[in-house]
């Protein structure tokens, strides 16, 4: 006798689709590679660092507090000075003109220019020798121009400004975005209000941007702590080891000295600040989507 299917019955079981199939068996390499570049270097990572020699080195390592010191000093000063310059150039390439248009695509070149070249142009042209910069200098002004590269001080100068000048277009050009999602109908209000640049700036722009701005900081304070390339490469932590960020230093523990524990142990120490910045990243984020 046939058998008849029970209304409210379960249904059968069935078994994965051919197309649910093969899309698990195109993922396979996907998580392959995954697992081996991502997950695997950084539980053996985390692995390293928690060895107890690695962080006794950096306690005893004088050039550990000022590496630590300094990279303090470059977030604090390299983060806000590049936001700040990004809000005020805002400003400025939202404007309506042809012109203005091209000085952005000129703008936006040293984001854009790979970091090798464009920063290693700026170490060239600051040479104090044959540089272009105390070449100019001396011609024109008769003047000799600083050390800029073998002064401490002047080279994490340096640093700090290429940092900014290599990051800041990008910036720029999210907060511009963000002011061309402004209303119109606000800045028309503000006008018959007779409001003035300062107070429709106040009043109008800085609220509409605020959260874009805030969430930017947050992000570039997180990415800026991973710099390696504007350090490296413009100084590589020199001269004698004084313009070191924990992101140089630790690469320099792990490969130049082939202390790989206290390479892992140097990045380990900047999570109880990256940790919080990305708690209150995410928060924000999550605030915002609900």
């Amino acid at each position: 006798m046939a058998s008849t299917a029970v209304a409210g019955s379960p249904a059968p079981a069935r078994g994965l689709s051919f197309e649910a199939t093969w899309g698990i068996i195109l993922l396979l390499p996907y998580a392959a590679v995954f697992l081996l570049f991502v997950v695997y270097p950084i539980a053996y990572g985390a692995w390293l660092g928690t060895g107890i020699e690695g962080y006794r080195r950096l306690l005893d390592d004088p050039i550990y507090w000022r590496t630590l010191r300094n990279t303090l000093v470059f977030l604090l000063i390299g983060v806000n000075l590049k936001m700040l310059i990004a809000l005020c150039l805002s400003s400025f390439f939202v404007l309506p003109y042809l012109w203005v248009r091209i000085v952005g695509v000129l703008f936006i070149l040293p984001w854009a220019v790979p970091h090798i070249p464009s920063i290693l142009s700026i170490r060239w042209f600051l040479n104090s020798e044959w540089g272009m910069l105390n070449n100019l200098l001396w011609q024109g002004f008769g003047m000799f121009g600083p050390t800029w590269l073998s002064d401490p001080a002047l080279a994490f100068g340096c640093v700090i400004a290429v940092h900014v000048w290599k990051y800041l277009p990008f910036w720029t050009l999210i907060l511009v975005a963000g002011r061309m999602a402004i209303s119109r109908d606000l800045y028309e209000a503000a006008i018959i209000d007779g409001a003035g640049a300062c107070q429709t700036f106040r009043f109008v722009t800085f609220p509409q941007i605020r959260n874009l701005f805030v969430t930017s900081t947050l992000l570039t304070t997180i990415w800026s702590l991973g710099d390696f390339n504007s350090v490296y490469l413009l100084t590589g932590g020199g001269p004698a080891e004084r313009t070191n960020t924990l992101a140089t230093l630790g690469i320099r523990y792990a490969f130049f000295e082939a202390d790989v524990s206290a390479g892992v142990a140097t990045m380990i120490s900047g999570l109880p600040l990256l940790l919080p910045l990305v708690v209150f990243l995410i928060r924000r984020l999550n605030e915002r989507a609900a």
